[in-house]
């Protein structure tokens, strides 16, 4: 594993990188919070840091935020080496993001045995692997599609994010729910495993008759998840996973589906997810249909403001424009 070692002190940094080399990290070092954010650009493969918590210019709380607000592919596992004992410093440095602290004087055999409770923390992302690899799976069917996982997932991150950064919802939105967020995103439309191919890869519009059955796949998804969930009860990614498959379609008016539901009873997951899926499909080229600009899809979302879309994740959509375009160009279906 790759371990990003960020301290001011030499001396420091020698012996942590002695420590570690010789137990088989593969090991960065960077001498303040700005380089070990370079260093993490530059190395997409490293998963953990071990940064002191006093540096001057940029502390280790304010680098692990940093590090928090990230656009990485996976999760870094963050270690504090720290002085600071104090419950309310502990608790500061946790709600940064930092995952575990290292006191000093720290004992070698302490750091290290912290760094592997890390890889076994890291290692449940095989969890996301298989979530997404079983999206992959449900989308196949349907050739069409492209990168439309790949750009929904950081759609959604994108308009949490900003989302996070306003009072109504800095209680709701949280790192954590932003995770949530990228890591389920992509079983939205996993019940269309459930409808015909006659039907789900019909190349025009579908009859009255044929959009009832298409409809069924946000309760299809939403009883493979329950059922999932009776098994699993209190798995937070299964709880939003079924509400993102199962309210995606509905609209904050009551028009939508499979419920009708109205504003705030739309789980708002669901919400976020039907501005990012609905981009996508009017800015993707299909063979129905041509693919329409950044400016006129705006143009469509702000007409669907209060009707169809929740008016605050259309703020955050707008707000969110050219990560919106930096998306869609990163992950081209060409």
């Amino acid at each position: 594993m790759q371990v990003l070692i960020v301290d001011d002190s030499k001396l420091a940094l020698i012996a942590l990188k002695s420590l570690l080399t010789e137990n088989g990290y593969d090991v960065l070092t960077a001498s303040d919070g700005k380089s070990g954010l370079e260093a993490l650009e530059l190395n997409p493969s490293c998963r953990a840091v071990i940064s002191d918590w006093e540096m001057p210019e940029m502390n280790g709380i304010e680098f692990c935020r940093a590090v928090r607000a990230q656009d990485r592919p996976g999760y870094v596992y963050f270690l504090l080496l720290t002085s600071h004992a104090q419950v309310d410093e502990m608790v500061q440095g946790l709600s940064a993001g930092a995952d575990d602290f290292i006191g000093k004087p720290y004992n070698p055999a302490e750091v290290l045995a912290r760094l592997r409770a890390g890889e076994r923390i890291l290692s449940l992302e095989t969890r996301d692997v298989a979530i997404f690899a079983l999206a992959k799976l449900a989308e196949s069917r349907d050739n069409d599609t492209g990168a439309h996982l790949e750009r929904v997932q950081y759609y959604c991150r994108a308009l949490s994010q900003w989302m996070a950064t306003q009072d109504k919802f800095k209680d709701v939105i949280n790192t954590e729910y932003i995770g949530l967020m990228f890591q389920t995103s992509p079983l939205h439309d996993i019940g269309k495993v459930g409808i015909p191919d006659a039907i789900l890869l019909k190349p025009g519009r579908l009859d009255p008759a044929e959009f009832e059955i298409m409809k069924t796949h946000t309760t299809i998804a939403a009883h493979t998840l329950d059922a999932a969930l009776e098994k699993f009860p209190g798995v937070a990614f299964l709880k939003m996973a079924k509400d993102i498959a199962e309210s995606h379609h509905e609209k904050v008016d009551g028009t939508g589906y499979p419920y009708g539901l109205k504003g705030d009873d739309i789980p708002l997951c669901g919400r976020i997810m039907a501005v990012a899926d609905v981009y996508d499909a009017l800015v993707s080229k299909r063979v129905y249909k041509d693919a329409l600009t950044h400016d006129a899809t705006r143009a469509i979302i702000e007409e669907g403001r209060g009707k169809h879309f929740d008016p605050d994740v259309v703020d955050a959509f707008i707000a969110s424009g050219d990560k919106f375009l930096d998306i869609r160009q990163r992950f081209t279906d060409e």
